[in-house]
């Protein structure tokens, strides 16, 4: 079950405005944002509130339990949001993270909270990489900077992996290979003649036919091990080619 509730949303008013004299202010305040609060509850319940302590206990002394109660829940979610975006046919409907997140939350209440999407006895959580180094965190900003200043550009192969990363972390498996297999056809085109290719070029004309079969495969239906492996693999070359291209500064 998914709940999903609007916070902080300024109440509208019905009835007009008084007329008056308007007074001017040198800055106006700021404007309040609402926040969704999303809720996502098991299908099968605790068999009492001891057996729903002891879970949230052995979490509490387990970080990582904690992160992959919050990612199954961000699947969830963002199933919900892929058929949104194909019911509505808005192709800016995205997908999220958990980190993009406010707050992250685990716990248990009884069914009449958790209905109107509220937990009473909750655990905070905190991403994985929340101590990513220094170095890392900077990186993405210095090429932001290079792009906006024409000093480097955004190649369509780029966007065409992020889009098979996506779809492979989401457990898409046919769209992976789909847009993978073009990835790869736009990665060796528009990196042809780059030197910061070379140490990628050999085994990602080898993934080329495995990729290829994969994506006919997935023409016809849902992908088998063996082929989503192939696409896991070429994706992580793509990725790796990349990553090198960016250190030397494209």
């Amino acid at each position: 079950m998914i709940v999903l509730n609007t916070l902080g949303a300024r109440q509208r008013r019905l009835s007009s405005p008084r007329r008056g004299r308007r007074v001017a202010r040198e800055q106006p305040e700021p404007a309040s944002v609402p926040i969704g609060r999303v809720t996502v509850a098991r299908s099968e319940p605790f068999g009492d509130e001891t057996e729903a302590a002891r879970w949230l206990d052995a979490l509490r002394g387990d970080r990582h339990r904690r992160a992959a109660e919050v990612e199954e829940a961000v699947q969830i979610v963002n199933r919900v949001l892929r058929a949104h975006r194909a019911a509505a046919a808005d192709p800016f409907v995205r997908e999220v993270r958990s980190e993009h997140a406010v707050a992250r939350r685990v716990g248990y209440a009884r069914g009449e909270a958790v209905a109107a999407g509220r937990v009473d006895t909750v655990l905070e959580v905190s991403p994985i990489d929340a101590r990513r180094r220094r170095a890392e965190r900077l990186s993405p900003q210095e090429r932001l900077a290079a792009t906006l200043g024409g000093r480097a550009h955004v190649l369509a192969c780029e966007e065409l992996v992020l889009r098979a990363r996506l779809d492979l972390d989401a457990h898409r498996g046919r769209e992976a290979a789909l847009q993978a297999r073009i990835g790869l056809e736009a990665l060796l085109a528009e990196l042809a003649s780059d030197p910061a290719l070379e140490r990628s070029r050999g085994e990602l004309e080898a993934d080329r036919e495995e990729l290829a079969a994969a994506a006919n495969a997935a023409l016809d239906g849902e992908l088998g091990e063996e082929r989503l492996t192939a696409v896991r693999v070429t994706v992580e070359h793509m990725e790796q080619a990349l990553r090198r291209r960016r250190a030397a500064g494209g």
